[in-house]
Parts: C-alpha cells; structure tokens; sequence
C-alpha cells in the first residue's frame, strides 16, 4: 500500500466546536415551507455568499451518483427550482433516474438542510419568464455552452460567444429549446443545527399517510 499523501497540518485534528444556538421542535413551523423560508431569509441577513447555492446530487440508472452545485432560483410548496442545459450529465440522469437530493451549507449559521424527493421539468412557460431576467450575457452563455462535454479551449468559448454576441445584437435572445428548469418535490427536509459535544439537533419533516407533513427528531 503506498504511503499516504502528506497534507498541511493535521486534519483529523481539524474540528469546531458548535455552540452558537440549538433547536427545539418547538420553535419550527409545522409547515417545512414556512420553516426553510425563515432561514433562507436568516442566511440572507447574516450575508452568506450565495445563500441560494445548493448541492444537488443524481444518479443515473447505472447507480452511479454525481454531485454539483446549482443555484435555486424559485421555491413554493410546489417544490425547489433549478436551471440547467437539458444535454447536461445532471439532466441525462435525471431522465433515467428523476429523483434527487439537496444540500445547503449554511456553515457560518451552524446550520444545513438536505431535501430529498422526485424531479419533474417546468413548464415552458416559467423557464421562458425566468430567462427573460437574466442578463444577456447570461442568456448568450447558455446558448454556447454544451454542458459537461470536452472541448479543446477556452478560446473555443470565448469565439462561440462574440459570434452569438453579434448574432442577437438586438438584445432578443430566444429560449433554446435545449435549455430550462427543474422542480424537485421535497418528500423529506430535514433541517440540522450544530450543537455542543456533536449533539447537534436534526428534525425531519415528511409526509404521513394522509399527506400530513410530520416532524421527528433524529440522532446525531
């Protein structure tokens, strides 16, 4: 067995001790929404980076998982969106496989929430409205990029945008049908606060029998 490789410091020494606030059951919203609502809100006040940043994992009917971060872009009861290039790695597993799992890393709060559940695309309609909001170069870059594939260079990119650049110099750029969005239907959020000791508190919520949504706490 070859020797490990070095790394800067001591990392299983590398830990924090969470202290900054627990949770209790009854301090959450019966509602997952209203809950999830209140800390992306908290996030946002605390002036995370990309508080909207999200790890999405996938897996295609091979089994083969693969994990990236995305940005949500719109939540309701509905379910959590996300935006993406239909020929992508992400959206060919999703076709064999449409379920998916979400994290966000709220680290600086002490605090993460991982969603599980089905995937459908959106309509039309909403993928349309949003990228009409983007910002043209936005708008160019998805129309150039082939998501997930090799390609020889960056200049390749650059070349693909200052031709598009000129092509829709009106500012019109049209939806490529190729590009749109994704809603995940949480079955199961579960919200998690570090604690002192690694006690840290984790209440999930699912649906019950009767479509309910039920919380119970989990062990660290």
């Amino acid at each position: 067995m070859p020797d490990p490789i070095p790394l800067p410091g001591n990392i299983a020494n590398l830990r924090r001790e969470y202290t900054t606030s627990g949770l209790r059951k009854e301090d959450l919203s019966p509602n997952p929404f209203d809950q999830f609502r209140q800390w992306f809100r908290e996030a946002q006040a605390a002036g995370l980076l990309e508080p909207n940043a999200m790890s999405l994992a996938t897996a295609g009917a091979n089994g083969a998982v693969t994990a990236r971060t995305v940005l949500l872009k719109a939540f309701d009861e509905r379910g959590l969106v996300f935006f993406t290039n239909y020929e992508s790695v992400k959206a060919r597993q999703l076709a064999e496989n449409p379920r998916a799992a979400l994290l966000f890393p709220w680290l600086a709060l002490e605090r993460q929430v991982t969603i599980s559940g089905p995937v459908e695309k959106i309509s039309t309609v909403e993928s349309l409205a949003y990228f009409a909001s983007r910002p043209f170069g936005s708008r160019l870059g998805a129309w150039i990029s082939q998501q997930s594939r090799v390609i020889p260079s960056r200049k390749l990119l650059e070349l693909k945008f200052e031709e598009m650049r000129r092509k829709f110099a009106n500012g019109e750029v049209p939806l490529p049908s190729f590009w749109g969005g994704y809603r995940v239907a949480p079955e199961t959020i579960e919200f998690w606060q570090g604690a002192a000791s690694r006690l840290h508190d984790r209440f999930q919520y699912s649906r019950d029998p009767r479509g309910e949504w039920v919380i119970e706490r989990l062990s660290p």
